[in-house]
């Protein structure tokens, strides 16, 4: 017979069990980086870390892995993106050296259309009081109509640290993997191991499936699916204790979803649990033609106050 207070104390744990959970798993908040940080992985880009990067530059040969932003690209769903030049020349001539000049004016959604990093005030998860980002922080703390007041792409900073491309199409031995193909831990590891390198903390990973062949070339088999991680590789990349991860995909999971009742849960488990930042819709395609695996990378996200996400030109230089 189960006495009465250890049935209150079992009673009283379950109910500490419950409490913590969440759809996305136990309480996660706070953070590694303590009460109030909103810069998340970035962190792990120490001034040590820095400086190992540089040591990887020993050819000065820089790769672009943004992609042209224009008309033609895959936008995903009903997003925007218009720029225009109103008149030429906008301005002009003036003065006695008849100076004329060209402005644009841009419309869209900027942090998420094109090559663009997620920032850790993207996606969050609802519980129910209320919705749950990076840290705990919750979505009537920094909700605004004119950007948030919390968790805004400004506060993750300048990336400048340790890449690596895991090119797991070219480890199957193919140039593209097919839409909904679900890359595993062992697909990451064998890549690695192919390749020579091992992941480091603070390191950004990027991800080659071929995906990205289909850009401009055909728009709709882009978008409407997509090669991507599944979770257990997403949670053995947050184990290396990474900064960031990317790929040369919109969604960087496995698109139709890995599970069908929860969509996005790699986004959740990155951005919200992790603070890890997410880079999609890269140009891998020279890094790998040239078997550049490890590199010195450089993105400064555009500081935008409140923003969900930036656009951008990543780079690696080797």
């Amino acid at each position: 017979m189960i006495k009465p207070m250890m049935f209150l104390l079992a009673l009283s744990m379950m109910l500490e069990l419950s409490a913590q959970e969440t759809p996305i798993g136990p309480k996660w908040w706070p953070s590694e980086w303590g009460i109030g940080d909103q810069r998340g992985a970035a962190n792990r880009i120490t001034p040590e870390k820095v400086l190992e990067a540089k040591t990887l530059i020993t050819q000065g040969k820089i790769y672009s892995l943004g992609r042209v932003y224009e008309p033609a690209m895959p936008i995903g769903g009903p997003r925007h993106y218009s720029l225009t030049i109103v008149s030429s020349p906008t301005a002009g001539p003036s003065g006695r050296n008849n100076m004329v000049s060209h402005d644009e004016m841009f419309s869209g959604e900027i942090g998420q259309v094109g090559t663009q990093m997620d920032g850790l005030g993207h996606v969050g998860v609802r519980l129910s009081d209320d919705d749950y980002f990076y840290n705990g922080i919750k979505r009537s703390e920094m909700a605004g109509a004119y950007g948030l007041r919390k968790l805004g792409v400004e506060n993750a900073g300048v990336f400048f640290t340790r890449g690596l491309l895991v090119d797991v199409a070219a480890y199957k031995g193919i140039e593209r993997l097919e839409s909904g193909y679900l890359i595993t831990v062992a697909d990451l590891q064998g890549a690695l191991k192919k390749q020579a390198v091992t992941v480091r903390p603070g390191d950004a990973i990027f991800i080659r499936t071929g995906h990205g062949r289909l850009w401009i070339k055909n728009n709709a088999k882009y978008s409407e699916a997509e090669p991507g991680i599944g979770m257990a590789a997403a949670r053995w990349l947050s184990e290396q204790k990474i900064a960031l991860t990317g790929a040369d995909t919109w969604g960087i999971e496995v698109i139709p979803w890995e599970n069908p009742d929860r969509p996005g849960d790699l986004h959740q488990w990155m951005l919200v649990r992790n603070g890890i930042y997410l880079l999609e819709n890269l140009d891998l395609e020279a890094i790998s033609a040239d078997k550049v695996y490890e590199f010195a990378f450089i993105f400064a996200p555009l500081p935008l106050k409140g923003a969900t996400g930036s656009p951008g030109n990543p780079v690696a230089v080797r």
